[in-house]
């Protein structure tokens, strides 16, 4: 049991070290250029003021920003409605870009053999994987953060605590979700569907918008994880949608159950 458990750890491990490098660059460009919004935010001030009358006016895709809940005139609606959209792209981007190659990519380079030299069950080795996305995603999401409220405090404003904290929990929440349909995706596939993994990123920001514009789409929000994840929704009323972040949760659970129930069934090719 003990030497399982070892044996575990070194591939959690070295499934950490294989995506290091782009837990790094996805961090520094997300966080960095989220962060340098926030500290750019005293010299635009003056223009964003007088933009802020202009876009609450824009009807629909003003709604669709947020910008008819919060204002950009200021630096807390300025992050709710633009840097908090950046990040949350960014992150879905990433989490869809691992997700999609931490089950195929043993078939997909052909290097299969190397499970083979772990004695461990495909159970534990499919575990180990959904842990080494979950611990990619919690770092990701947890630095940039902190670099944001880095940023308030160069700049002097003052957090809303319980907001944020909320905001950046469902934020996670979203990332698991979508991180976790693209691990789904890659356990039906001998190839690394980074290209797929974005594709359902961009359809799922897509429908969020479309949601929020065209109110013959308004069911669309149970679809897609980026509706009950959106900054202004939950600044202005200052609680989340219980039951669209359940609907989340449940995607995950199913998803995982699905993605276990078929990887570890199927024949790997070496």
């Amino acid at each position: 049991m003990m030497r399982k458990r070892g044996n575990g750890m070194v591939l959690y491990f070295h499934e950490m070290k294989m995506n290091v490098k782009s837990l790094v660059i996805w961090t520094i460009c997300v966080g960095g250029l989220c962060l340098g919004c926030i500290l750019l935010y005293s010299s635009l001030e003056e223009s964003l003021q007088g933009m802020a009358e202009v876009y609450s006016d824009l009807g629909a895709m003003s709604a669709a920003l947020g910008m008819d809940k919060m204002s950009i005139a200021t630096l807390m609606g300025f992050y709710a409605t633009e840097v908090a959209m950046m990040h949350g792209l960014g992150g879905a981007m990433f989490a869809a870009i691992l997700g999609s190659g931490l089950l195929s990519k043993e078939e997909a380079g052909h290097t299969a053999e190397f499970l083979n030299t772990f004695p461990i069950s495909r159970n534990r080795i499919f575990l180990v994987k959904y842990g080494a996305l979950v611990s990619n995603i919690f770092l990701f999401h947890v630095i940039c953060v902190g670099c944001y409220f880095i940023g308030f405090a160069v700049m002097g404003e003052e957090i809303l605590w319980r907001e944020m904290l909320l905001f950046h929990g469902v934020q996670f929440l979203m990332l698991l979700e979508i991180g976790t349909i693209c691990f789904l995706l890659s356990s039906f596939s001998k190839r690394i569907q980074m290209g797929a993994g974005l594709g359902i990123t961009i359809v799922l920001f897509a429908a969020d918008m479309m949601c929020r514009i065209l109110p013959a789409l308004e069911k669309v929000k149970y679809i897609t994880p980026f509706y009950y994840a959106n900054a202004p929704d939950i600044f202005t009323a200052g609680e989340v949608e219980m039951k669209l972040t359940g609907i989340g949760g449940a995607v995950i659970f199913f998803a995982l159950l699905a993605a276990a129930t078929h990887y570890c069934r199927k024949d790997i090719a070496a």
